[in-house]
């Protein structure tokens, strides 16, 4: 994944090599005209475990958000343990994701946002990427750096949803900046707000499906979440 990121990966199971595999099978090869785009990255490091769950118990929704704008597909994206990071195909259906993620257990190890940021830029490369959202805690990286890549997700306007769990003052410092540097959003959740991670996760969604006339439409009609992202947005 990325520039440099050439090292094998090393699965945990064989279970997720296989449930990668049936995905790989599954999606489409191509985008299709007027259905989005969106990676969705998590960490998968050993703190993640209860938030890994409720994103599994919600991402469904983000399907519902956006099929009235069009259609999204959708890629997972994780890191955990020592240098593994992994990328789903693009999946077009709740039921895909659902089934992908839950071949994953997480496993101790440091962040490797870079290594997603590297990532997303490449799949922009090969198609347009409407939007990304990336849930995490931490950041154990040059704060510099992932501005930088940041930035260069920006140009090439691929907006960033950080969705941050807890108040590590160092992470809030770095995720806020990667939001702002793509143009997109940040906010706040706790592990025990599934509601609002859902919140959340629909709003990126309908904007990753329809941009910004989708998000609005979500703030007009009374989604808070939607408001507080598209306040952000430029």
């Amino acid at each position: 994944m990325g520039d440099g990121d050439k090292t094998p990966v090393i699965p945990a199971n064989r279970a997720e090599v296989e449930a990668f595999a049936d995905a790989m099978r599954k999606a489409p090869t191509r985008p299709e005209p007027g259905r989005g785009r969106l990676v969705f990255a998590l960490d998968a490091t050993m703190s993640r475990q209860p938030t890994w769950d409720v994103a599994q118990q919600v991402q469904g929704q983000m399907f519902a958000a956006a099929s009235s704008c069009g259609g999204l597909d959708i890629q997972l994206v994780y890191f955990r343990g020592f240098n593994e990071c992994r990328a789903s195909a693009f999946l077009r259906d709740g039921a895909g994701l659902a089934a992908a993620m839950a071949k994953i257990s997480v496993s101790s190890g440091a962040t490797q946002i870079g290594r997603v940021l590297r990532h997303i830029r490449s799949e922009q490369a090969e198609a347009p990427v409407g939007a990304f959202v990336y849930v995490g805690d931490s950041m154990e990286e040059k704060a510099d750096e992932l501005g930088r890549l940041a930035g260069e997700l920006g140009l090439l306007g691929v907006k960033g949803f950080i969705f941050h769990e807890g108040g590590d003052r160092k992470a809030t410092a770095c995720f806020k900046d990667i939001a702002r540097l793509t143009g997109g959003a940040y906010a706040t959740f706790d592990s025990g707000s599934a509601s609002r991670l859902a919140n959340l996760l629909r709003a990126a969604a309908a904007y990753a499906a329809g941009g910004f006339t989708a998000l609005s439409d979500r703030a007009r009609k009374g989604d808070s979440e939607a408001r507080q992202l598209l306040s952000q947005m430029r």
